[in-house]
């Protein structure tokens, strides 16, 4: 805060009336359904990332999608581009009179094409901001509304990188990888990344092993990615990870909870005596069917074990982020598993059978930017971690969002480094 404001200018800016400090909204989605329904989905998506942005009036704000454009791209162009244009011109967000937008378009390349959309906004009130330059190793004073496409390999206010083939061996056409960029926003500089990993391809092969074959793929990924960003290519800032993780439940323990009281029955392929399907039964209760699990089917009877306290009885079975403890943090998870959800529109709450659900969607951090972050929060609660639309049909992945404050002075240290942003 300039010195000098007033308390009535310091209640008439964004954010929570006359609370100190920069606030920051990141959020995540993979927004792939939008594009395949756009007619029935896009207008409730917006709505209700609108509210967030009206609840939260962030400063600066982060929107990272995944799956862009949908799984046809091509198909979609038209619905991109009508998306894009609501949200740089609707009303909700009058007040942010400087964006940056950055959409890998680039489809017809299967050696770099990561469907990742990475959208940055900031309020009229938040004066010199600046992003890094990571060609010409500088920051660089962010004004008016810029849009990138195609070939984003060529802009150098970005890194990004798709994961080699052989990560990912089985899936031909994966369009998973990683956008960095890097800020200035009250004095503090931080990266951040957009990131797709990978999927489970089966739910067969995931049930198999502990932690499964795709876990070990997602955590390789995920470990590049941080051994990239805290290389000795530039100075080391704080960073936010934000994306569609695919972090799937440990699904043979799982299995094992839900299923404790029942017995197993084994359905194999005729010609090649391969497992197809796993019915799970009931001991007694004539021997009803609990769970029958196929490589793209998870079907269980008892759905309300996903919903009831925000599916918080399955968090120990959440173990992919332990890998990268002293590395990344997140803070607690009090939403329930964000994928996957339904694509009807009438079915808000209900999630599809082909997977078990899943806190596929995350805000992670390094440990410098949990400091930044819970530094603001000892005053009042101030730090938000929640999914968007709760009863509402938004695609098969509810958004997830972190929002919290920068403390005045907490990126003092720097201040010489970066000259960065005061808000008046």
């Amino acid at each position: 805060m300039r010195p000098g404001a007033t308390p009535a200018g310091q209640a008439a800016m964004a954010g929570k009336a006359a609370a100190p400090g920069t606030a920051v909204l990141l959020v995540t989605a993979n927004v792939g359904s939008l594009f395949d329904d756009p007619e029935n989905l896009q207008k409730n998506w917006l709505r209700e990332f609108y509210q967030i942005v009206h609840t939260h009036r962030p400063h600066f704000m982060a929107l990272h999608c995944q799956e862009f454009g949908g799984k046809n791209y091509e198909a979609s162009m038209s619905h991109v581009d009508k998306f894009v244009k609501e949200l740089l011109s609707s009303d909700a967000m009058k007040e942010y009179n400087r964006a940056r937008v950055y959409l890998d378009e680039n489809y017809k390349s299967q050696e770099h094409f990561t469907a990742l959309g990475s959208f940055y906004f900031l309020h009229e009130s938040l004066k010199n901001i600046y992003q890094f330059d990571f060609k010409a190793k500088k920051y660089k004073k962010v004004t008016g509304k810029e849009i990138y496409s195609d070939t984003l390999e060529s802009t150098p206010m970005l890194e990004k990188e798709k994961f080699p083939q052989d990560y990912f061996p089985e899936c031909k056409w994966s369009r998973k990888g990683f956008v960095r960029t890097r800020w200035c926003v009250a004095d503090c500089a931080f990266d951040l990344v957009n990131i797709h990993l990978f999927h489970d391809a089966s739910n067969l092969v995931a049930w198999e092993t502990s932690p499964s074959v795709y876990s070990g793929i997602r955590h390789k990924a995920l470990g590049y990615v941080l051994d990239r960003i805290i290389d000795q290519r530039f100075e080391k800032v704080s960073y936010f990870v934000f994306g569609d993780f695919n972090f799937r439940l440990d699904s043979k323990s799982v299995v094992e909870t839900l299923c404790t009281k029942a017995t197993m029955q084994t359905v194999r392929a005729a010609d090649t005596n391969e497992v197809v399907k796993l019915i799970f039964r009931e001991s007694d209760n004539d021997r009803k069917v609990m769970l029958q699990l196929e490589k793209k089917l998870f079907d269980y009877s008892h759905q309300e074990v996903f919903r009831d306290n925000n599916g918080t009885a399955l968090l120990e079975f959440d173990k992919e982020l332990s890998v990268f403890k002293d590395r990344l943090y997140e803070l607690d998870i009090s939403f329930p598993p964000s994928y996957p959800y339904s694509e009807d529109c009438s079915q808000g709450q209900q999630y599809m059978n082909t997977r078990c659900p899943a806190w596929c969607d995350r805000v992670l951090m390094s440990p410098s930017a949990k400091e930044l972050i819970l530094r603001s929060e000892s005053e009042e609660k101030v730090v938000t971690y929640d999914h968007i639309g709760p009863s509402v049909c938004m695609g098969d992945h509810k958004p997830v969002f972190l929002a919290f404050r920068i403390a005045p002075g907490a990126g003092k240290p720097h201040a010489h480094v970066h000259k960065c942003c005061v808000v008046q």
